[in-house]
């Protein structure tokens, strides 16, 4: 219900206004820096405040991408007044956030001049913001997007003569990172068949498929393999919130479980995509206990064309296995 009030709310906002006098001759929000949005799960409205003006973009739902843009290709849609709109519109009082996104917007201030643009492109260029590596293990992470929004021959509709601009900066419009946990339990968990080996928390796992047989043995010392995209294939999986909880009975299936509902997957990259380490080493007399201990080096994850730093070594976790020593 709350959706259907929302896109109630949204079609009231961007038509049937009150067409006034404009009390400016060009539209200028060069000194607002950043764009705001009524719901960052959508990001369906976009906007920017002055204190008595306001401009908008109405787009399809999720077309703002959590994706780097091809270096070259900024991502383009044609203002066409039906799911890509562009307005302008002048106030006869200060405008607030609850104006744009108010279930019921105040009764004031009042409308007093709209422009509908009827033409012309929007333009998305959009950057991954990366954090500095950490000082303990090297690793980075995405601290959100950037999308940088221009319009390109953009045409408004005005009384009078209509209005083109060759080339309008809208700003800049941010956007949070998915969320990435890798806080996972000292015990890592392997399928029956020793394919793979795993760790998992509540919302995301991370998995080295298809195992190189060689790497955990019954024997003391380190062994290490490439990670490749076939042998030693390493992948983190995120799941989207209210889809259900992560647990050990997901893994081992055939065919995978559709709940929780996966969220995005991180693979390690092509360019660089590090190694897995396993160092073995065993306890006991009669009762030989091997304890594995799986660790990650030199990782880049990478989803799209967004990518960062795993870390230089991270630990996946340790398999333990029992030997019963045999009699001489």
């Amino acid at each position: 219900m709350k959706k259907y009030a929302c896109l109630l709310v949204l079609a009231l906002l961007l038509n049937g206004c009150d067409d006034g006098d404009l009390t400016v001759d060009t539209i200028d929000f060069d000194s607002v820096q950043t764009a705001s949005t009524c719901d960052k799960t959508t990001n369906a409205l976009i906007y920017k405040l002055k204190s008595q003006e306001s401009l908008l973009i109405q787009l399809p739902q999720n077309t703002i991408e959590n994706n780097p843009s091809d270096v070259g290709s900024p991502r383009q849609y044609t203002i066409d007044n039906t799911n890509y709109r562009v307005v302008y519109r002048a106030y006869n009082g200060a405008v607030a956030t609850a104006n744009i996104c108010g279930v019921i917007p105040p009764s004031t201030p009042v409308v007093t001049a709209e422009w509908q643009a009827s033409g012309g492109i929007i333009e998305i260029v959009t950057t991954q913001d990366l954090g500095d590596p950490s000082a303990t293990d090297g690793g980075t992470r995405i601290r959100g997007y950037n999308h940088v929004i221009t319009f390109k021959n953009i045409t408004y509709q005005k009384p009078g003569t209509p209005q083109t601009y060759v080339e309008e900066d809208f700003g800049t419009f941010r956007t949070d990172p998915e969320n990435l946990n890798f806080t996972f339990a000292e015990t890592a968990k392997q399928c029956s068949d020793k394919k793979n080996v795993y760790n998992f928390n509540t919302t995301s796992y991370m998995m080295v498929d298809n195992l190189d047989p060689t790497l955990i043995v019954k024997e003391e010392g380190t062994r290490s393999a490439n990670i490749t995209t076939t042998t030693n294939k390493l992948a983190y999986t995120t799941f989207k919130s209210g889809t259900g909880t992560l647990t050990e009975s997901y893994f081992c299936q055939s065919p995978v479980p559709s709940a929780p509902n996966v969220f995005g997957t991180w693979e390690s990259s092509p360019a660089t995509q590090g190694t897995i380490e396993v160092t073995t080493t065993k306890a006991g007399t009669t009762n030989i206990i091997y304890t594995h201990t799986i660790t990650l080096k030199n990782v880049t994850l990478k989803k799209d064309n967004s990518n960062f730093y795993l870390a230089n070594s991270f630990l996946l976790g340790t398999i333990t296995e029992t030997s019963t020593a045999q009699k001489k």
